[in-house]
């Protein structure tokens, strides 16, 4: 193994100092000019981190190359809230829907080895966000489950040999459901009501020692600091320090509009910094814009020589860190790791169903199942699916319908779309007629850029006509169980995760081939 030299902050110059602060972006679009920017600025010592995200073109390539220059132990830093490589499960919901702590630390073992191995020595897990109303990319909604479902997988992480990232801190409640990525988010939460609620899990883990860094966010507590984002805002970063947080600040990704359209993409470097971050991430290609940026924001003094100094120590610090667990890593996952990584997605589904009935319905029934897919999908009058993915690759109708078909023999498949068209409510309302029932298939996933979750008012409709007199008898639905409280009752629901092993088990426990064995991470009603 190569041998690295820890870099020595006295030796600094402020310039290197300001790059230090900077977690530099390389991902598969990345030009050559702009990759041997970076490359030259670890040449010199003189860069604390690069985000290379590794489900994009060429990472491993990148990592590679980052690993070959760099001759101290710079931040190599990537998120896998879904995993990574062959270890995927249907986001971090997944993992609390089972229930159980082993497979959180199975999860984030699997992370860090696999992740270890790949070269990145960061990964921005655990997700500690708490929800009320729902989300996939959450463990819920109780904050003692959520603190010590990611510990275990903090844990596991820390086994695997990679530095954690709580985030996003500091998981306000964001009533209005707004997307970062499209707008600053509102909060109305106290500090007292911050510190018993939203940061519960986080204290628990910094009493344990789990949390290596934490990724600020880009809501607004009003009643705290009215006029910054917590990604922004002293006030805010502050509060965690006071419960005893000593490891590093990155923020979420600073060309988020939720920045961007208020602060710019100039100052908002520096202001992070300024507010106690250690490092910047503005999650762009333009790497050399925003090193300048933060030596603009230096010469205005918005970055004060203190406030960069102590940045710069905690990312060393964090660089310290990363030589410890170099020589404590395991690189190998056991059986037992694999083995319930690789049910996560399986005994996460759950059902929910009346009283007197079961989760699973006649195999030999002929039954109408209608399934939900994305505006995209080209979907035909007759049902069937012309195209056979989902961008995010893990909801594939014609391998669906292949499914219900194989399990249920007599039944029939229609596809229609999740802003349906005139026609196929047309279709599913008419031809459903003959037979014993419907079953519905539905999904909803947390998309950048795409606003809260909601099942369209159209499919609402749909299900409410045909719930008037009863022909629904199953709903399975794959992602945020919350966005069904607007439905009129039905009998039977069984809930996966986004991935395509959970949407199949959801199938086999219908039919009765698997069990149910997952548990509700959410209080959610429904009519």
């Amino acid at each position: 193994m190569k041998k690295l030299t820890e870099i020595k902050f006295e030796e600094l110059t402020t310039k290197q100092k300001l790059s230090m602060v900077h977690a530099a972006y390389i991902n598969g679009k990345s030009t050559d000019e702009e990759k041997e920017y970076i490359f030259e600025l670890i040449r010199n010592r003189a860069l604390g981190a690069v985000w290379i995200q590794w489900d994009t073109d060429g990472a491993q390539e990148n990592i590679n190359k980052v690993r070959e220059i760099a001759d101290y132990p710079i931040l190599i830093i990537t998120d896998a809230e879904s995993g990574l490589g062959e270890y995927l499960v249907g986001r971090h919901n997944a993992i609390g829907c089972t229930g159980k702590e082993e497979y959180a630390y199975a999860f984030g073992k699997a992370v860090g080895v696999t992740a270890g191995n790949m070269g990145y020595n960061v990964v921005c897990n655990p997700v500690l966000d708490i929800k009320e109303n729902g989300w996939v990319r959450s463990y819920g909604s109780d904050k003692y489950k959520i603190a010590t479902m990611a510990a275990a997988e903090a844990k596991g992480m820390h086994d695997g040999g990679v530095l954690t990232v709580g985030k996003h801190y500091p998981s306000g409640r964001n009533p209005f459901d707004t997307d970062s990525h499209m707008a600053e988010a509102y909060e109305d939460q106290t500090k007292e009501d911050l510190v018993e609620y939203s940061l519960y899990a986080y204290i628990e883990l910094i009493k344990q020692g789990l949390l290596d860094g934490l990724m600020s966010g880009h809501h607004r507590f009003v009643n705290i600091d009215p006029d910054f984002p917590a990604s922004l805002s002293q006030k805010m970063l502050n509060i965690i320090r006071e419960q005893g947080f000593d490891g590093f600040f990155i923020t979420d990704a600073l060309d988020m509009m939720g920045i961007r359209a208020k602060y710019g993409r100039d100052e908002s470097k520096g202001l992070c910094i300024a507010a106690g971050n250690d490092l910047a991430l503005p999650y762009s290609r333009d790497n050399k814009f925003n090193q300048e940026a933060l030596r603009t924001c230096y010469e205005k003094g918005i970055i004060t020589d203190e406030r960069l100094d102590e940045a710069v120590k905690r990312v060393l610090a964090a660089q310290h860190k990363v030589m410890l667990l170099e020589e404590t890593r395991v690189s190998e996952l056991t059986e037992e790791d694999i083995h319930l990584v690789k049910h996560i997605n399986k005994d996460s589904v759950y059902a929910k169903f009346d009283e007197g009935l079961s989760a699973n319905i006649s195999r030999d029934g002929k039954h109408f199942f209608a399934l939900m897919t994305r505006n995209e999908e080209n979907v035909g009058m007759n049902g069937a699916v012309e195209v056979d993915t989902f961008s995010n690759g893990w909801l594939y109708p014609s391998k669906v319908t292949a499914k219900i078909k194989e399990l249920f023999p007599n039944s029939t498949v229609y596809a229609f779309h999740q802003f349906p068209k005139q026609g196929h409510n047309l279709h599913i309302l008419s031809d459903s007629v003959g037979y014993d029932d419907v079953i519905m298939l539905t999904f909803s996933e947390p998309l950048a850029y795409t606003g809260s979750e909601h099942l369209t008012r159209r499919v609402e409709t749909l299900i409410e006509a045909m719930q008037y007199t009863n022909r629904i008898s199953t709903l399975v639905h794959f992602g945020n169980p919350c966005i069904l409280g607007n439905l009129p009752h039905i009998s039977r629901y069984i809930l996966g995760g986004l991935s395509e092993e959970s949407v199949e088990t959801c199938i086999e426990v219908l039919a009765g081939e698997y069990e149910a064995k997952g548990v509700s991470t959410y209080d959610f009603r429904l009519n």
